[in-house]
């Protein structure tokens, strides 16, 4: 058989029925011409039925190895999970101050508050506390008004005000001193101290270790409970958390603006825990 491009093909062929023909493709599908008849492809290879399946075998040939093949290759591999988890005292301790004042003027509540947070940072550099770790810049504004239904009006009472000092601590031996002098100079608004880690990112990492390996083990222990060997790992994703913790017991103690703060060995910080997660697939290698 003789291919040529475009719209032509030639079939050349010594013997009966392999006479020789001209196919040829025209407007409506390809014909065949041989000598003064022609015939459609279909009746071609009716006619000649070895034709047919000289076409078909190759294409069935082609197609069992590649099932074959991907049913060889499709990889035999293990999932698992693994958990870490790091312990560490806390360095760092984050608290929110604040003082609200209601007075029948602004200046005055103003007044008052203003007053209030002035005590609040002679506290914080009578500790030596770092200028940069004190946020004293939040300020609330808010009328007070009392609502007559009979007359549909309002009357204004006075005016609210609030001012907040966030203050970062890097030395939690000042935390004590600081709420109970805090409290003592007017301060009617406390938050949860939080507590975190300046080596957070490093504890996180060493938890996701600890994960890691904790997963390749869990790994190795399926493997050879079936017979196999680990190999290399194919997939592996994971995270690390340890948010910063509150003092509940600082927030118990303060719930109460007047009354007398708790001593400072209240204030223990305890352990803070840096957990991770990770899941893995890896690689099984059976032996033939």
């Amino acid at each position: 058989m003789v291919i040529k491009s475009g719209c032509r093909v030639e079939w050349r062929a010594g013997g009966s029925p392999n006479t020789p023909m001209l196919w040829e493709y025209v407007a409506g599908g390809p014909v065949v011409n041989s000598g003064s008849s022609s015939q459609t492809v279909l009746d071609m290879l009716h006619n000649h039925s070895w034709l047919l399946r000289l076409l078909v075998l190759p294409a069935a040939l082609a197609i069992i190895p590649s099932a074959v093949l991907a049913e060889d290759v499709r990889p035999r591999t293990v999932t698992v999970s693994g958990t870490g988890e790091v312990a560490a005292e806390p360095d760092l301790a984050r608290v929110t101050l604040g003082a609200e004042a209601r007075r029948p003027t602004l200046a005055e509540a103003r007044a008052e508050v203003a007053a209030t947070i002035d005590r609040v940072l002679k506290i914080t550099r009578d500790l030596r506390i770092d200028p940069k770790q004190v946020n004293a810049t939040r300020v609330q504004v808010q009328p007070e008004y009392n609502w007559n239904p009979k007359d549909r009006k309002r009357t204004l009472l006075g005016y609210i005000v609030s001012r907040q000092v966030q203050v970062e601590l890097r030395d939690l031996e000042q935390l004590g001193p600081l709420l109970e002098r805090s409290v003592d100079a007017g301060v009617n608004q406390v938050g949860d101290p939080m507590l975190d880690s300046s080596r957070r990112k490093d504890l996180e990492r060493e938890a996701m270790t600890k994960a890691v390996e904790d997963a390749r083990l869990n790994a190795e222990t399926l493997a050879r409970a079936a017979g196999a060997k680990l190999g290399p790992v194919r997939m592996l994703n994971g995270g690390a958390s340890g948010p910063p913790m509150p003092m509940y017991r600082v927030q118990a103690a303060m719930a109460d603006a007047a009354a007398p703060p708790p001593p400072e060995a209240t204030y223990q910080p305890g352990e803070m825990k840096f957990n991770a997660n990770v899941s893995a697939e890896y690689d099984l290698i059976v032996s033939p």
